[in-house]
């Protein structure tokens, strides 16, 4: 690899790591090609991407992110892969986590969310929030109740007073 396209490269990491609002630092020594894909095509949809980078390169490209540099730069050592999470960061947790489950050769290391470290187990942590569109319904939800509660409180009277002649009916017929 020459300079100019190395120099391009440090640049195109650090333009990640600048965009995306965390970062999920995998090995993933020991997954076939298959499962690799698979993992790529299931981090799309949730616009999130990963990377496979050259640590010196990666090291070199954090430079341009001290917080992030120093939370995730001495991780750096082997086989990795760079999970990008540029949206919601709990559904690409989440889709890493799942994936762990049954590509158990997936190791995840550390990652990096607002300029704090994060090791495997806040990860997986993360992994058990609410996404964005859950915590959207949610959000929704409350908004409604109010309004739903008060319109069945205009209808209670109106519906008692049915059921109050209803029974009169009843125990006249009878």
């Amino acid at each position: 690899m020459d300079r100019a396209r190395k120099a391009q490269e440090i640049a195109n990491i650090s333009e990640k790591f600048g965009k995306a609002k965390a970062a999920f630092l995998v090995d993933f020594k020991g997954l076939d090609v298959e499962q690799v894909t698979t993992l790529r095509k299931g981090l799309r949809p949730l616009d999130a991407e990963m990377k496979v980078v050259r640590n010196t390169l990666a090291k070199i490209a954090l430079k341009d992110h001290p917080e992030s540099d120093s939370a995730i730069s001495a991780n750096f050592v082997g086989t990795n892969a760079v999970v990008f999470a540029y949206e919601d960061v709990s559904s690409p947790a989440k889709f890493l986590a799942d994936f762990k489950k049954v590509a158990d050769k997936l190791e995840i290391k550390s990652g990096v969310m607002d300029g704090s470290a994060l090791d495997e187990n806040k990860i997986k942590y993360l992994a058990t929030l609410p996404g964005k569109d859950e915590l959207r319904a949610m959000f929704l939800g409350t908004l409604q109740a109010p309004a739903t509660q008060f319109v069945r409180q205009l209808a209670a009277p109106s519906g008692s007073f049915v059921r109050l002649l209803a029974a009169y009916k009843d125990t006249k017929s009878a």
